[in-house]
């Protein structure tokens, strides 16, 4: 599929259509344009439901289905859900139980997952369902992301579905994006890959807490991915978010070499991952391990969820964060969530010009041209067209 760019008029009627984008029911968008359409089974049910799909990663030991698709490697036993409450016993088989069934569907700019380096000013259609393999205390979508299908209105959209949808609004890419789409793993491989026969691009938005395997199989029809580098210590994954750090760290390793484009984000939260030393911890273990030229988001935290008696995070903190991955050699660096601020901009790692301006997700100057710099012609990694 040609990559078609939108106009300013364009991209403001879709910013303005919806919180954050269009959100679309197929062809009922006018009457889903603030819900999903849909109703939710009875939790009770003690059968796979419609949007339900046999897990691949799983495993039968004598204390129930240990599911092997992430590191939490829960044993389930008959008629539990996992901790990511997407998955399912049912008689001794393990279920997916978010199949086909997104609750949130939204046309979104590509600079809101954010990638800045790929297909800039394109448009994503965004799917989630609900679920999450993780439990972070300041979750900005903790509302679907922290309980079940169950508890969520949902559509009922299949990936031949998904697929069509994206293709009638020309939509560039598929966003699996605002829970965890590792929890909907079944959905998304299939949809990415009746995606990629399309000539549609998959986008992978992701805390990346996942095991080698599931992985290495995704990769296979993932286009770009940015992942959530949520701290650089194991003690504060674990009391923040409820995981470990090394898994997300060979997810970085292995999308790398897989050849999946990434970007990474690290949100900065006060008391909790604001600390420099850390921070430059972080920064050097990306400079030695190759990531120099992947882009790092710097993003500012607003009080949400279990954290609402913390601060946003200053502007200053942002920007000693910023300096101190500069100063450790990543050549792409962004502080994000702070309207008008001039790191949000793309810069020639050589020449040092102007190459990208961005105003929100909005961008006013691009001046790269084939992957390179119009002033001086250094190559600028990305995905370009």
């Amino acid at each position: 599929m040609k990559s078609k760019k939108i106009s300013k008029r364009e991209f403001i009627k879709i910013m303005t259509a919806g919180i954050g984008g269009m959100m679309l029911c197929g062809t009922a968008t006018a009457n889903a344009l603030y819900g999903i359409t849909g109703s939710p089974a009875p939790p009770s049910s003690d059968k796979p439901w419609k949007w339900s799909k046999e897990a691949i990663y799983y495993i039968k030991t004598p204390r129930g289905l240990k599911c092997k698709l992430c590191p939490q490697h829960c044993e389930i036993k008959e008629g539990e859900l996992g901790d990511c409450r997407t998955r399912k016993n049912f008689d001794g088989t393990l279920y997916s139980i978010v199949y086909g069934n997104p609750c949130a569907i939204h046309l979104d700019p590509i600079e809101k997952k954010p990638l800045y380096h790929f297909l800039p000013q394109s448009i994503a259609y965004s799917l989630a369902t609900a679920g999450c393999n993780l439990a972070c205390l300041n979750c900005q979508n903790y509302t679907i992301s922290q309980v079940s299908p169950y508890d969520t209105r949902n559509y009922d959209l299949m990936p031949e579905e998904a697929v069509q949808e994206a293709k009638k609004y020309e939509a560039q890419s598929i966003a699996y994006t605002y829970s965890e789409p590792i929890v909907f793993y079944e959905y998304v491989y299939d949809t990415a890959k009746l995606a990629r026969m399309a000539g549609i691009k998959n986008v992978f938005v992701s805390a990346g807490y996942i095991n080698e395997q599931p992985l290495r199989n995704i990769c296979k029809y993932l286009d770009a991915a940015n992942i959530d580098l949520k701290s650089f210590s194991n003690d504060i994954y674990e009391m923040l978010n409820g995981g470990t750090l090394e898994p997300v760290l060979n997810t970085l390793k292995v999308m790398k070499e897989e050849g999946v484009w990434l970007e990474i984000t690290n949100l900065i939260v006060p008391q909790w991952t604001d600390d420099m030393d850390m921070i430059k911890k972080m920064c050097n273990w990306l400079y030695d391990n190759g990531f120099e030229d992947t882009p790092l988001h710097f993003s500012r935290f607003h009080p949400d969820y279990k954290l609402t008696n913390l601060p946003p995070t200053p502007l200053e903190t942002l920007t000693k964060a910023y300096e101190t991955a500069v100063n450790t050699g990543l050549k792409f660096v962004y502080i994000d969530n702070v309207p008008g601020n001039d790191k949000q901009n793309t810069y020639c790692p050589d020449c040092k010009k102007l190459l990208i301006k961005r105003d929100g997700f909005l961008i006013s100057q691009n001046h790269i041209k084939d992957g390179k710099c119009e002033f001086c012609g250094a190559n600028i990694p990305g995905v370009w067209q």
